[in-house]
């Protein structure tokens, strides 16, 4: 079997460019039905696989008409293959009962199975979470640049050939890829819209240690960094003042009410520990209003 040199004009490409055996530079490559049970999903995979809507539209079109588009492996060095391209694919066919897939067999190094992987699963997904770009496209620069990839215009470098591929600014691409130097409790937030994207980038560079006192602190006040509080913590970071106490006391001001605010929970702050949220506080408060409400029925 000829191995396959594949290149970074080859991201984005259709299943036509990637799979057809009209393509000069993989020609004689066959389709070949391989068991499930033989295939098994790559080491590294950002994109995930769930049992959704989307999910069941693809079982009911392959129990219609079967998997029209093969999946892309490489075989095992201790038996089996490396699904690359084809993972959701995979499931519904195990949803659907199928035994079988259609897949290509190629003979892949671990930088050329990285591009393949990242480069079909951007193709394929119209909606992808942050954490699945930022993962994709931290990996494809490390593969571009591992096999010191050149465009065809001079000096370009590996991330203007994504710039072209995604149509991602350098820029942007850059801080997507900033993501994954946050712990997973924090880009699950961004992923849930639970920590806007901008914050995150700034708390990206805080220690691990740092942005575990950040989610815990975000946790206990019920709050979201702004992109200003973002910015002071990694300000304090550099200046060598972040502290515990300092993470707890820039992500509590939310909480803090104005001097002049006097209505709801608010104007009985005082009489609750200072850690306490407002729902916190609205939460004993309702509770001893309705103790109190039964003991007037009684009455």
């Amino acid at each position: 079997m000829s191995k396959t040199k594949i290149t970074g004009n080859l991201a984005l490409a259709g299943y036509n460019d990637i799979f057809s055996s009209s393509t000069p530079n993989i020609s004689g490559e066959q389709i070949t039905e391989i068991p499930l049970c033989e295939l098994y999903p790559p080491e590294f995979h950002p994109f995930q696989v769930n049992d959704d809507e989307s999910m069941q539209r693809l079982v009911r079109s392959i129990k219609k008409y079967g998997v029209r588009e093969p999946g892309l492996v490489r075989p095992r060095a201790n038996g089996g293959y490396e699904l690359l391209c084809g993972n959701r694919r995979k499931r519904a066919c195990e949803l659907a009962e199928i035994t079988t897939m259609p897949v290509i067999v190629r003979e892949l190094n671990d930088d050329e199975a990285i591009i393949a992987l990242v480069d079909s699963n951007l193709e394929r997904r119209e909606i992808l979470l942050y954490s699945e770009k930022a993962w994709a496209y931290r990996a494809k620069l490390e593969a571009l640049n591992h096999r010191g990839a050149k465009s065809d215009t001079l000096g370009q470098l590996s991330v203007d050939i994504l710039c072209e591929q995604t149509g991602e600014s350098k820029n942007q691409i850059f801080r997507l890829a900033r993501l994954t130097e946050l712990i997973a409790a924090l880009i699950d937030k961004v992923d849930v819209k639970q920590l806007a994207f901008n914050p995150a980038v700034e708390l990206s560079y805080l220690s691990i240690s740092e942005q575990t006192a950040i989610a815990e602190a975000m946790a206990k006040y019920d709050v979201k960094p702004s992109l200003s509080q973002a910015v002071r913590l990694k300000k304090m970071k550099q200046d060598g003042t972040l502290t515990v106490e300092a993470i707890n006391s820039v992500l509590s001001e939310a909480k803090r009410p104005p001097k002049s605010e006097t209505t709801g929970a608010m104007q009985f702050r005082k009489y609750f520990p200072p850690d306490y949220s407002n729902k916190q506080m609205e939460a004993v408060i309702n509770d001893l209003l309705r103790v109190w409400q039964s003991e007037q029925t009684k009455a």
